[in-house]
């Protein structure tokens, strides 16, 4: 066979579900996956985006940008949906393209998951490193300058610590255990959307509809230019779907927890705009904490307290879904071969992956305390999109190459949905800027070595390797 045509091989596609001796064990059900989605889903996006697309691109017509969001979002979603009812393993959009488009492609996301989740965390730690030190200033407490920020980020600044300790603190949380992990962030989903709804009833009775008026001051490209920025606060799904191998009876739950996850982020970020747009004119409004200053607007500034708390937990969740994530894409490669195996090895009684959960924690808590994080944050975009296309795609080749594969979900309008994902995510990468697509092709040609060099010959699929190893890793029969 040659190099060309191996590099192409497969992932054998099985969704039995049953657990491997050593592997994941499958204790989350359909509201924990629900919870894991949302944590993912309802972040920054409700506490300052929705304010600054306002401001800055498509006024009140924001909620028509949330809507294109929603809408292209929820063509990539089915997509997942689909593979996920197929597919019930680890590793997300790396093994789904794996097994349709072959070894390059899947190890081409892979190794684009790794930076993407990792930076997502880190961006994320230091998002809610700055809610916290508001709140502690609120109470009183004014902590040192050398521990607020990463060098060059501001006078003094010599380590964001509280970001780097949040990092390691969700390392931890995660290597307790699939069920200790999936308790801790369904609880604090469910407090993140109680404070969330505390806001928008309150906010609910100081709406004026002339607020709302002019809808479209940009017209309708900027309500399209808004959607772009929208989109980013909603594409949690794929870091729920990483983890399909934890979830019980994952064909099932897993399609279900991805749409019932995506059309509550929907409600939520419309009601959102709603209650935004309506309390204070989108030219009057803050970008830094347009929630506090519209609320401050109609005579309820003692929220602004509880909505900074909303925002520390709800970006909390967040930082959570992407670790539990990138970990477990880790993992699925480390198993597949393409890294190495000892990094598939979970802990012996909690059966989860303690040597690629802490690594993570570690790397991530080095970058959010040392280094600006902005440059990593648009590396995030390009990655995801990226994941994205290929997914849709994916969808696409398998429903041609394996029609007879039993799917628990069947993305609807194929080929017309996952065209619509790919278009709108290919536009969206043809608008960022020219420095991320040299970074990202930086860190894709390193990875083509670390495959050249390692995964291609440690690859379980690797024709030297034994038809019974490839079998017992893979979970054929």
């Amino acid at each position: 066979m040659s190099v060309a045509r191996e590099i192409f091989r497969r992932k054998p596609v099985d969704s039995s579900e049953e657990e491997s001796a050593g592997g994941l064990r499958r204790t989350m059900g359909l509201w924990q996956l629900v919870a894991l989605s949302l944590g993912g889903l309802v972040g920054a996006g409700v506490f300052s985006l929705a304010g600054v697309v306002a401001h800055e691109d498509a006024g009140p017509g924001v909620m028509l940008s949330f809507l294109i969001a929603i809408i292209a979002s929820s063509a990539a979603a089915l997509c997942y949906a689909e593979f996920a009812g197929t597919i019930p393993k680890a590793g997300s959009a790396y093994t789904y393209s794996y097994a349709a488009l072959g070894e390059i492609v899947g190890w081409a996301i892979g190794w684009d998951l790794l930076l993407e989740y990792t930076a997502i965390v880190a961006v994320v730690a230091i998002a809610v490193s700055g809610y916290f030190s508001y709140v502690l200033h609120g109470v009183g407490l004014d902590l040192p300058a050398w521990m607020l920020g990463a060098p060059g980020t501001g006078a003094g600044h010599r380590v964001d610590l509280l970001a780097a300790l949040l990092c390691l603190l969700l390392a931890f949380v995660l290597s307790r255990g699939t069920k200790e992990s999936a308790r801790f962030e369904t609880i604090l989903v469910v407090v993140k959307l109680g404070i969330v709804a505390l806001v928008v009833v309150a906010g609910a009775f100081h709406i004026s509809a002339g607020n709302y008026s002019p809808f479209l001051p940009y017209g309708l490209g900027g309500a399209f230019t808004g959607a772009a920025t929208t989109f980013f606060a909603v594409y949690g799904y794929d870091a729920m779907s990483a983890a399909a191998e934890e979830s019980a009876e994952a064909k099932k739950v897993l399609p279900k927890a991805i749409v019932i996850s995506l059309a509550i982020a929907a409600v939520v970020y419309l009601l959102v705009c709603v209650v935004l747009l309506g309390m204070q004119d989108y030219r009057r409004i803050d970008v830094h904490s347009p929630f506090s200053s519209a609320l401050a607007s109609v005579g309820l500034g003692g929220l602004g307290m509880v909505v900074a708390v909303g925002a520390i937990i709800g970006i909390t969740t967040s930082a959570f879904a992407n670790m539990l994530a990138v970990s477990r894409v880790w993992y699925s490669m480390s198993r597949d071969g393409l890294l190495p195996r000892y990094f598939a090895r979970n802990h012996p009684r909690r059966q989860v992956p303690t040597r690629v959960i802490w690594p993570v924690g570690i790397g991530s808590a080095l970058i959010a305390g040392f280094l600006p994080i902005r440059e990593a944050a648009d590396l995030t975009n390009i990655g995801i999109l990226m994941a994205f296309i290929v997914v849709a795609v994916a969808v696409v080749v398998m429903r041609r190459t394996r029609p007879d594969l039993p799917r628990a979900f069947r993305t609807p309008l194929v080929p017309l949905v996952p065209a619509v994902g790919v278009a709108f995510s290919g536009w969206l990468i043809a608008n960022l800027d020219p420095v991320t697509w040299l970074r990202f092709a930086g860190w894709m040609a390193v990875g083509m070595v670390v495959y050249a060099l390692f995964g291609y010959r440690n690859s379980q699929e690797h024709p030297g390797r034994s038809d019974i190893a490839r079998g017992r890793l893979t979970g054929r029969s």
